[in-house]
């Protein structure tokens, strides 16, 4: 929720570290030098100096680091991410509409800016992010790009005519043809009226009838966004007929800060209506049925599966959720735990605030567990989790078995050599992910 930098000269290197601005909270702010005009450019949301939920950039001299003048203001629509200076360029890189994108500003020998330029890229899906730009004084950028059908790849980009070159690829074993798929951009529109993105990719022989099955992932926290990014994994779900949809619900940062604030502390609950919204649009459009799709989220995504879980039980056939943070409003009353101070900037502080303490509870997944036909669900958790303690899903799981109807299956798998992430090493993660990706093809499927 707040930054500081302090700079040194590296001409003087022993000299103490000035601080650049004092830290003041709510302000966040990053910092490069540009040689040009001997001055800082600062990446900022302070709004005394022009700034906005979305950052803007200012400019100060060297000598006095703390006085901002504005350089590029704050747009509603666009997010700016951060910048790369030099010596005849700047890059900034930015989202805008739920992609990522980067823009070229020709710059003088003064400092001095020209008109940008955005970097384009052939498809309508696809993440862009800065790559290794360690030389000032150059006329390349170092990009690196994937897509839901492109393999990561590291491109050379000229700042003068914006031309691309490929340097490398990741290569897909197995005869991997990206002409075999398509990617897709779709809208839902949420309860409230809001229009959520979608992200989705499918082999173009898999019929639009309702018939495929479908695989539906979310996250929707802490501004971390969902980008369409490649995964070899994927593959083996697409070529058994497969769609794959990445919902960017609010909660992320996919349009914006904004986004992400509707989606946080007592505006949670847009998190999860918004990804029913994205499920029944699937549906309604044919892209799947109820009983062939499945949810998948971990950690902060996993919370969401256990609420849309209580929220919409019928939207879906099944339901994985790794680590989950099912057990919400217990956590985050209990400041002993390592992360729940932190937490409250996320979630609120229940401990201290009675509305906050209502409204986690009307939508903690543990706390709302109803006698009624849940989805067949898979809970993955870790002994050694210090972020989502083992206990929240293990009596997540127990409840459900007590409380919730039906006869769909309820699977608990505990590692007892893990943390939050998962078994370490390669193939001891590809096992997690197979023995997952089974249990998704079983139940979508049968």
């Amino acid at each position: 929720m707040t930054s500081e930098t302090r700079i040194i000269d590296a001409a003087a290197a022993d000299r103490e570290p000035v601080v650049l601005r004092a830290r003041k909270q709510d302000v966040e702010y990053q910092v490069e030098h540009q040689i040009a005009g001997d001055r800082f450019l600062i990446v900022h949301n302070d709004p005394e100096v022009g700034g906005g939920v979305n950052f803007a950039v200012a400019a100060a001299s060297v000598d006095k680091p703390a006085d901002w003048s504005p350089l590029i203001e704050h747009r509603d629509d666009a997010r700016l991410l951060g910048l790369d200076v030099f010596d005849g360029h700047v890059v900034v890189h930015l989202r805008f509409d739920g992609l990522t994108g980067l823009r070229v500003y020709p710059s003088t020998v003064d400092g001095g800016w020209g008109e940008g330029r955005e970097i384009s890229f052939p498809e309508p899906l696809y993440a862009v992010d800065p790559d290794a730009n360690l030389e000032y004084h150059t006329g390349t950028y170092r990009l690196s790009y994937a897509s839901m059908i492109t393999p990561r790849s590291v491109f050379d980009c000229d700042l003068a005519t914006g031309e691309l070159t490929l340097r490398k690829r990741q290569p897909v074993l197995g005869d991997y043809d990206p002409q075999r798929y398509e990617q897709t951009r779709e809208w839902a529109t949420a309860s409230d009226g809001t229009r959520v993105p979608m992200s989705i990719v499918r082999r173009k022989d898999v019929p639009l009838d309702g018939s495929a099955p479908c695989l539906i992932y979310g996250y929707g926290s802490y501004e971390s966004s969902s980008e369409p990014r490649f995964s070899v994994p994927r593959l083996s779900l697409l070529d058994r007929g497969f769609v794959y949809a990445i919902a960017h619900i609010r909660g992320g940062g996919e349009l914006g800060r904004h986004w992400y604030e509707e989606g946080k502390l007592l505006h949670k609950k847009n998190t999860f209506t918004d990804f029913v919204a994205c499920a029944r649009h699937l549906v309604a459009q044919k892209w799947t049925s109820a009983d062939r799709l499945i949810a998948y989220g971990g950690s902060a995504g996993g919370l969401l599966m256990g609420a849309v879980a209580n929220l919409a039980p019928d939207a879906f056939a099944g339901i994985v959720a790794s680590v989950p943070f099912v057990d919400a409003l217990n956590s985050i009353l209990d400041p002993s735990l390592p992360l729940t101070v932190l937490e409250w900037e996320e979630w609120g502080d229940p401990l201290h605030n009675a509305d906050v303490y209502a409204y986690m509870k009307s939508y903690s997944p543990y706390e709302n567990i109803e006698p009624v036909d849940y989805p067949a669900i898979f809970v993955e958790t870790s002994l050694n989790d210090t972020r989502v303690l083992y206990h929240e899903p293990a009596k997540w799981v127990a409840k459900l078995r007590a409380v919730g109807a039906g006869d769909r299956h309820i699977v608990l798998h505990t590692e007892m050599e893990a943390g939050h992430g998962g078994r370490s090493g390669r193939y001891d993660a590809w096992r997690e992910l197979a023995r997952m990706y089974a249990w998704i093809v079983d139940t979508a499927t049968r």
